[in-house]
């Protein structure tokens, strides 16, 4: 057993990231049992999911949609926010009626909440039928994991390590998707942001080599895939850690003259966003003209509180020359209000902000202390109400502009990636546009797969409706 231990995964120290392969010699020992896997959080969990759902495939598990006809639960957690950890407790409770009634029932946790001492020590202490907890840095020993639990039938097997991190360059995943695809091209975070718990979760920063990543890039546009998505905790710092000598701009440069139709990337921090990156983004057409740029706050007193080390006038700047040198582009961001002791005067900063970028869209949130860093332990004095009504007047203003772009885009013909059939009226299918907007399209099933233009008809706060320009 292995315990998290928040210490230790506060460590930077100059230790070898060591480059290893994932063991795949492992028996189908699972035949006609069903796994069900459910996702929390961001990117970066989604496709650690693909991850973990082809090791469980490979065991000889098939996947089910529905809880009570699996054999094998597996929750991948999301850490960043309270509610996130509320959502995967209410949903244990689930799971533990289910296994009242199933003994043999395997339940399984992973993800950023195992990496939390708090939180495994919970399960440890009032959630004994939890039987396996597994980390983000051992993803790869849940096969382990499960035959040892099928062989000698464990009470419960924690095995989370708090460790600065690795790389596996053979992993395989069973993807989501046939069209759009992630590429992992670094892991971890050395930012260490005074609310984000990440640093902690996910490991030191470490980048993968580039030859590596293009190898898998260029296998799956063989493949036959349109898009890539480039993740990381945070894409443009990509290399710092490497010897090489290369950037996030040389990464980019090379995996667009791959000749992949498509090519986003996410994260970005304002702090390692260069020009020359903007510049390589604005020469290449298949670099898609979206950027994901986290703003938090428009106070410098409190980006300064938050340890983002960039100020309101730094961020406009570099918003400036990404809207500048890059035609067409969208910027969306993230943003966090009732940080402790936000004053009216500190909130009405990042109201300006809003107003002056007029951003696509917003991902907003209250403030969530998160056990352990450094924002945790500030005393704070603004109520849940005045953050609950600044985040109201927030997304009113948010949503406003939202709209206001997306009415601009009315009776145009913007280029979209079909993805599938919309779940909710089988007679469209849905997209997106290169600039990251969900379009919903009258028809065009035959077309799934393709970049069509397509004529919009019609504008939402939060997505468009278009039909195919034949």
């Amino acid at each position: 057993m292995h315990l998290p231990d928040l210490n230790e995964a506060r460590k930077r120290t100059n230790q070898e990231v060591l480059e290893k392969e994932v063991d795949y010699n492992f028996s189908k020992a699972f035949l006609n049992k069903k796994y069900f896997l459910r996702t929390y959080g961001c990117q970066m969990n989604m496709h650690d999911s693909e991850e973990i759902r082809k090791y469980l495939e490979l065991l000889g598990f098939t996947e089910t949609s529905v809880l009570e006809d699996s054999d094998l639960v597996v929750l991948n957690t999301c850490a960043i926010r309270e509610n996130a950890h509320e959502k995967v407790f209410g949903y244990l409770g689930r799971c533990k009626h289910l296994k009242r009634e199933k003994p043999e029932l395997i339940i399984a946790i992973g993800g950023c909440m195992s990496q939390e001492e708090g939180v495994t020590k919970e399960i440890k202490e009032k959630h004994p039928y939890v039987d396996i907890v597994f980390g983000t840095h051992n993803i790869s020993e849940l096969p382990k994991l499960l035959l040892e639990k099928k062989a000698e039938q464990k009470k419960q097997d924690i095995e989370v390590y708090s460790m600065e991190g690795d790389i596996y360059e053979n992993i395989q995943y069973s993807r989501d998707s046939k069209i759009t695809a992630w590429v992992n091209i670094m892991y971890g975070c050395d930012k260490f942001c005074t609310y984000c718990i990440v640093p902690y979760t996910r490991g030191k920063q470490r980048s993968r080599r580039l030859e590596n990543i293009i190898k898998e890039v260029e296998e799956l546009k063989k493949a036959g895939y349109k898009e890539v998505t480039l993740l990381g905790q945070n894409v443009n710092a990509y290399g710092k850690d490497l010897e090489e000598g290369y950037d996030f701009k040389d990464l980019l440069e090379r995996v667009a003259k791959t000749g992949i139709e498509r090519v986003r990337f996410v994260t970005s921090h304002p702090w390692d966003f260069t020009e020359e990156m903007i510049d390589v983004i604005a020469k290449y057409d298949n670099i898609m003209p979206y950027i994901h740029l986290p703003l938090q706050s428009g106070s410098d007193r409190i980006l300064k509180l938050m340890g983002r080390r960039y100020t309101k006038a730094e961020y406009l700047k570099l918003f400036q020359s990404i809207k500048e040198k890059i035609p067409n582009v969208a910027i969306t961001t993230d943003i966090i209000v009732g940080f402790p002791n936000e004053t009216e005067e500190d909130f009405l900063e990042t109201l300006d902000v809003v107003n002056t970028c007029q951003f696509d869209s917003a991902f907003t949130f209250i403030y969530s202390p998160r056990e352990g860093t450094p924002a945790s332990k500030i005393k704070d004095n603004v109520t849940i109400e005045e953050k609950e009504e600044r985040l109201q007047r927030l997304n009113e203003l948010v949503n406003h502009y939202s709209l206001e772009k997306n009415k601009r885009l009315e009776g145009s013909i913007v280029p979209v990636l079909i993805l599938g059939e919309n779940e909710k009226d089988k007679n469209k299918v849905y997209g997106y546009t290169d600039t990251m907007k969900l379009i919903n399209i009258t028809e065009g099933h035959d077309l799934i797969g393709k970049i069509v233009p397509v004529k919009v008809t019609e504008a939402k706060s939060f997505s468009l409706d278009g039909e195919i320009v034949k």
